[in-house]
Order: C-alpha cells, then structure tokens, then sequence
C-alpha cells in the first residue's frame, strides 16, 4: 500500500517528518494556550452558534493567540532539503548542473513534451480568455463554442467537458461543466450528508476551528475579491474539517492522516482517532482553495461538494512531499528547469544576486495563484486543471509570468526588488501569457 501513496523511500520519509512537525506545533499550540483538542459545546453555545451560521464573519473570537501552523516559506524550506541518498555521491552531471533550489532527480516535462501535452493552447486553436485571435473573429468562436458547451451539458458526457473545457469554459456554462467533470450531483443524500457535518460543527467545538477562523480573516477577509465570502468560507471550511469521507484521498495521497489518542492511552491503536476528523490540518492560505468557488456556486451543500472534490483530486498534492508529476516537488523542479533552460541569463541574474526565482513563485504555486491572478481569469486557468487533469499549467504560468517581466527583473539588484517587480498579478492575462511561452517564443 505504501507504494501506491508514494513509491520513493526517502519521499515517504520526508513527509513523514514533516507531518511530525506540524503535529508538534499543533500539539505545543494546545499545551501553551491550555485548549483541548476537541469538546463538546454546551447547549446554549450551540444554538447561539446555530442562530448565526449564516452570519458567522460578524463574530470576532479573540484569535491573536493563534498562530498558523505552518506558513508555504516554511514547507518550501522542507522542500529545498530533499535528498535522494542514492545520488548523494553519484557524479550524475545532467543532474549536477541543476543550478536551482530543488536538488532531487525527478522526471520533468521539457517544452516540446509540455508543447504536445497542452497542444489544444496552441496559438491555431481558439481560446477563450484571448481577446485578439487572428484567424476567427472572438465573437463567433464564442458563440459556436458556447452552442458547443450547451451541447456537452444537455448529454451529460463528464468526458466531452473535460476536454472541452481545454480551450476555457463560458462564464455562464462554467458552474455546471465543473460538476460535470467532477460527477457532483444534486441529489438530496448530498444535501443530507452536508447537513450532518453541519450539525457536527454545532455539537462539537475543534481547535482547529481557530485556525480555520485565523486564516479566513488573515487571507480572505483582507483580499477585495474574496472578503464578501467570509461567511461561505466558515461553513466550508468547518464542515469539510469533520467530513471522514476526506480521509479516503489518503490511499494515493503520501501523506497520512494525523492520529489523536484518548487521554491516558497514548499509542494504543483502539483508543486513536483521526485529528481533524478529516485528516487535514489547515496551514496558513487554506482558505483559498476556496475563496474563488464561492462565485460559481451560492448553494453550500454544491459549493461544499466541489471544493471537497478539488481538493481530493488536486490541491492535496501542492502541500504534501510526493514525487508525483502534479506534487508541488514536481512543480517546483519544472518551474526551475523551465527558467533555467529557456531565460538562463534572467535565471543566473536572479540567482547570482541572492533572489532564486522559486522563492517568489512558490506561494503562487502553493496557492494555485489563488489570491494572485484577478479571478476571471484565476477560472481560465482553473478550467485547464480540470480538462487536462494536471497541477502542471501553475509551474509553466510561474515561468511564464517571470518570463514576462524578464526585461525588469534584469535590472534587479536584491531579492526584495525583484518581489516587488512580481508584487501584483491582478492585471496578468492568463491565456496569452502561456500562449506565448510555450508556443511562441521558444523554438
């Protein structure tokens, strides 16, 4: 079983670890603030609790003694220790040459191989999300793949929208082509199931509760897209931290679910359960995975459904040590080998004075440029996670984004100057950034 969650040995090890960090923060934050990790909430709080579900952005629990558990620069220092003991004194040159911060020998894709996997985001193909395409006016491409997209909806073909939403999805289509692709229905046991987790939200009170709460009001609730959605986010976020369902990712996830014993029968396996309920711990940015849901869907049991969905499918892998093509190593590594072979002058420069591009571009990646990109078009970009059913586009549009401003980051003298070069996304085009990259300037 180990080798379906994570074939290399010193992956498994490293996450390992890393999951023993994390708990040991959790652990200290409970002993410091003398808080259980989970209790039951008295009658009167969980119906003042229940009164306010829906309005739940208004409370300001005291939460400054919360802290996250773990930000993205503290995962990615995790990440730029990785070590394959095999190669340690191995003279691999191919690998030896790799000036970046990622040391592990994965395979990659080049851009030829990246060329013919996102083949459909060639420039002769029409796209929503590019404005002046040649070849056919926008308007009728739009509309022919709208009549297009109706179609693929009216037969319920969960293949034909996934490769469909390839060239981008019609706002007004997007809402049910995701379901489609990711088979959630509307039937009520989904709404039954939802109203479960609700419940148990009510009775029981966790402490990672607060850091849902912390995180919500450190990222969403400051970010002039995402603010008005506070109150959905809570009762996501809640619900989906008591959802066991979760837990079933955890079979091809490297990852393994946090255990928490019954006072006074530590280690002994019929007293543990699963901490959170779901088996994830949230870690500063979680909500985020969120946040951009929330203006496709405004009923909370479909908006819980596909963001669970999501999660299981793809953002599990951009926080947890895998060697897998869409795992954050991976990413990270194709992200460095993309810079380093196509804009070795820009990737020296950045290097040489102390601002390794993948120090910028992680948290975008960590995040799925969630927060980053303006959200029409964070959803362009989202729709190709789902139709090409691959994290690698949020390596190649990092790349391509410093490609972009390649000729301002080679006037850069520091770290702090070049993040400021990258500072705001908002007004990025997604589409032509990564058509361009891939499929027109490099030959």
């Amino acid at each position: 079983p180990e080798h379906l969650k994570e074939p290399l040995v010193y992956m498994r090890k490293a996450q390992g670890s890393w999951e023993k960090r994390i708990l040991k923060s959790l652990n200290s934050m409970c002993t410091e603030l003398s808080i259980p990790l989970a209790r039951k909430r008295p009658v009167g709080e969980q119906k003042e609790l229940l009164n306010k579900w829906n309005e739940m952005g208004t409370d300001e629990p005291d939460l400054s003694l919360f802290r996250p558990v773990y930000a993205p620069k503290d995962f990615l220092e995790v990440l730029i220790n990785l070590r394959n003991p095999n190669y340690e004194n191995g003279d691999s040159l191919s690998f030896r040459t790799h000036l970046g911060l990622i040391q592990v020998p994965l395979k990659v894709k080049d851009i030829p191989e990246l060329k013919e996997f996102f083949v459909e985001l060639g420039l002769t193909t029409g796209q929503l999300g590019i404005d002046d395409s040649t070849q056919v006016p926008p308007e009728l491409f739009e509309n022919e793949h709208v009549r297009i997209g109706q179609k693929v909806l009216a037969e319920q073909d969960s293949a034909a929208a996934q490769q469909y939403i390839r060239q981008g999805s019609p706002t007004a289509l997007r809402a049910e082509l995701w379901a489609l692709i990711l088979n959630i229905s509307s039937q009520p046991e989904e709404l039954l199931y939802y109203e479960q987790l609700k419940t148990n939200v009510i009775q029981h009170d966790l402490l990672v509760d607060s850091l849902i709460y912390k995180d919500v009001k450190l990222t969403a609730s400051n970010d002039d897209y995402y603010f008005v959605f506070e109150d959905y986010l809570y009762q996501v976020l809640l619900c989906f931290s008591r959802d066991t369902s979760v837990l079933g990712h955890f079979a091809y996830n490297s990852a393994s679910p946090p255990k928490s014993y019954i006072r006074g029968k530590l280690g002994l396996e019929e007293y543990a359960v699963f901490y959170p309920p779901n088996g994830v711990i949230p870690f500063h940015g979680f909500s985020m995975y969120v946040a951009p849901l929330c203006f496709l869907y405004h009923e909370p049991s479909k908006l819980y459904q596909i963001f669970r969905e999501m999660y299981v499918r793809f953002f599990f892998r951009l926080h947890s040590i895998s060697s897998h093509p869409s795992g954050i190593v991976s990413l990270c590594l194709l992200f460095e080998t993309l810079l380093q072979t196509y804009l070795p002058q820009l990737f020296y420069h950045l290097r040489e004075i102390g601002a390794q591009p993948l120090r910028i571009s992680f948290k975008w990646m960590v995040r799925a440029f969630s927060g980053y990109l303006a959200t029409d078009q964070l959803l362009l970009l989202w729709d190709r996670i789902l139709g090409y059913n691959s994290l690698e586009i949020l390596a190649v549009l990092a790349a391509a984004v410093f490609a972009f401003r390649a000729v301002n980051l080679m006037e850069v003298t520091s770290l702090a100057a070049a993040e400021a070069v990258l500072a705001d996304l908002s007004t990025l085009k997604v589409m032509p950034l990564l058509q361009i990259f891939l499929f027109a300037t490099v030959t």
